[in-house]
């Protein structure tokens, strides 16, 4: 005995899965939500390679390079990378990208 309502009901699931598959599937990430973990530990954290840094400019200009440099140029760094994830957060990536600076 064969039930044909079986047979219409998964019709109607092809033309379903058709139709999800046709659109394209987009994950938005909220940026306001942010996990803070060790926040203050990163603050602290020198993120320019200071031997390069100093040799650039040695070599470059001519000058010396003290040690509060790093400090300020990874507060710098800092700002700007946070701006490139919000931006990247609000195209819907987990991945950073150059075109986010």
């Amino acid at each position: 005995m064969k039930v044909d309502y079986v047979a219409d009901n998964e019709e109607e699931k092809k033309e379903e899965s058709t139709e999800k598959k046709d659109t394209p599937r987009r994950i938005l990430v909220n940026s306001k939500v942010r996990t803070n973990l060790h926040a203050e530990a990163y603050s602290k954290d020198i993120l320019i390679v200071a031997s390069k840094l100093k040799k650039y400019v040695k070599e470059k200009h001519g000058l010396n390079t003290s040690s509060d440099v790093m400090d300020i140029l990874s507060d710098i760094m800092r700002v700007t990378c946070d701006r490139a994830v919000e931006s990247a957060m609000r195209d819907g990536r987990k991945t950073l990208m150059k075109r986010d600076f």
